[in-house]
């Protein structure tokens, strides 16, 4: 959500910073339906308050016996009373047409954030990692990981495309995976652990930005919840509608949890393998902080997340994100891509992304500053540390043997109960 007194205050400025993001100027537009809504508003507001002159004043006719009077209060009263609905009707379609404006509107970047349309204008930060010199030619996870228990046959006869089934070692070596992101999180990092609900409501959604533009990219049930697409749906709402103590502040959240997604906007891409599913398992970091501490919060959760990639021997980038591949809710974002052996690229495993008050403003999320009395908007970050099943892909692909085995990387074996090696069947 946008702050409408900084558009009224400064139109030009939220253009051109739309304009970064490759939008047409909407201050114009916004403003028309501002002015409206504070009309309406007003003009209620006035009716409102003659009425309940007049009706104190009929009392007042009464007791001075001045009945002519009275009867025209109580005319002027009833007319007023006839016309408050259709008034009180036109308030909320005139709030509701300007939040339907700035809610459909994508958060404005930082000002360090490179411009550019597509993901070809990102900018590369950083490489971690020596990438493995193969002395046979590397396979894709999709052709050798059946025989190590990647079962897509199965899953895709009870559930269609886009699901995977994980047996055996296979699955032993997923929730090492899992478990040892979740440890380092909440033991080295300092996340609080969560256990949320994966069903939420359409508000949560609303809050964290995937309503209303996003519904063709969730799963709806029948009872009108939503299965989250991420855990940071329900991790930053836990401060919805909420004045969070300053000295509770930042709060740090990571949860593991199934995500769901209906890849609306992916056909075509990844169809092979344990990429891009409808259900997988993320590691999400979420932290809720001051203005003032969100850049700093931003550092933190990325090294949280590479920390993972480091710790796994995972040779990865790190890219800055550009206007045009930004996602809705994130001013700033920095991708991790790790190392594909079979595509010879670098591929996302994680979004860190700093949300400014986009979202606080959308939940009403706020904390009040030490000697204020007014309150503040809360700063909201989010990303993954790790995404389960990429990183499994990345596991395989990476510690791959001539035979067709995996090796587990050293810093599983506590999780693996002394299995050091996935062999085909």
């Amino acid at each position: 959500m946008h702050d409408i007194r900084a558009i009224r205050d400064n139109p030009a400025a939220f253009d051109a910073a739309l304009a970064k993001r490759g939008l047409a100027p909407l201050s114009a537009e916004i403003l028309q339906a501002d002015e409206r809504r504070r009309s309406v508003a007003t003009e209620l507001q006035v009716n409102q308050a003659r009425r309940n002159e007049a009706s104190k004043a009929i009392g007042q006719a009464m007791a001075a016996k001045d009945s002519a009077r009275a009867e025209a209060l109580k005319a002027e009263v009833a007319a007023l009373k006839a016309n408050l609905p259709e008034m009180e009707q036109q308030d909320r379609e005139s709030a509701e047409a300007i939040d339907a404006l700035l809610l459909a509107i994508p958060n404005l970047p930082a000002e360090d954030v490179p411009e550019g349309a597509d993901e070809n204008d990102n900018v590369e930060v950083s490489r971690w990692g020596k990438i493995r010199d193969f002395d046979f030619e590397p396979r894709d996870h999709a052709d050798f990981g059946p025989a190590l228990g990647l079962d897509f046959e199965s899953a895709a006869n009870m559930s269609g495309a886009r699901f995977t089934a994980l047996r055996g070692p296979m699955a032993r070596l997923h929730r090492a995976l899992a478990q040892f992101m979740l440890n380092t999180q909440t033991g080295d990092n300092g996340y609080e652990e969560v256990n949320p609900p994966l069903l939420v409501r359409d508000e949560a959604l609303y809050g964290t930005g995937q309503l209303p533009k996003f519904a063709e990219d969730l799963f709806h049930t029948t009872d009108g919840r939503w299965l989250i697409p991420t855990a940071e749906v329900s991790l930053t709402n836990f401060v919805r509608e909420q004045i969070v103590p300053l000295d509770t502040l930042p709060l740090r959240f990571t949860a593991l949890t199934p995500c769901f997604r209906s890849e609306a906007g992916s056909a075509g891409r990844d169809t092979r393998g344990f990429i891009r599913q409808h259900q997988f398992e993320k590691v999400e970091l979420v932290a809720i902080c001051p203005p003032d501490q969100s850049e700093a919060e931003h550092d933190r959760m990325l090294d949280a997340a590479e920390g993972i990639l480091q710790a796994l021997n995972l040779p990865y980038r790190k890219v800055l994100l550009c206007t045009g591949d930004m996602g809705f809710s994130a001013r700033k974002t920095f991708d991790l891509e790790v190392w594909l052996p079979s595509q010879q690229t670098y591929r996302e495993i994680s979004s860190i992304s700093n949300c400014g008050d986009f979202q606080a403003r959308r939940m009403n999320a706020r904390f009040k500053p030490e000697g204020e009395k007014a309150t503040k908007f809360l700063h909201t970050l989010n990303g993954s540390g790790l995404a389960v099943g990429r990183t499994l892909v990345a596991v395989l692909e990476n510690y791959q043997q001539a035979d067709g085995s995996v090796l587990v990387p050293e810093v599983l074996a506590p999780y693996m109960g002394g299995v050091t090696q996935l062999d085909p069947k």
